[in-house]
């Protein structure tokens, strides 16, 4: 998929993102709980794990 839609998934809704990179595994899982804690770091996570 290409980078920059990744890149935006991230932003708007990072579980999404988190999942078309990594599939069902243990990144989404933390993802989905940094989301629930807070919107800000689910979001840098998925930025992180997008563009690494």
């Amino acid at each position: 998929m290409n980078k920059v839609v990744l890149i935006i998934l991230a932003i708007l809704l990072p579980p999404l993102s988190v999942f078309l990179k990594k599939g069902l595994s243990q990144d989404l899982v933390i993802n989905i709980m940094l989301c629930l804690l807070f919107y800000l770091p689910g979001a840098i996570h998925a930025l992180w794990l997008v563009t690494k």
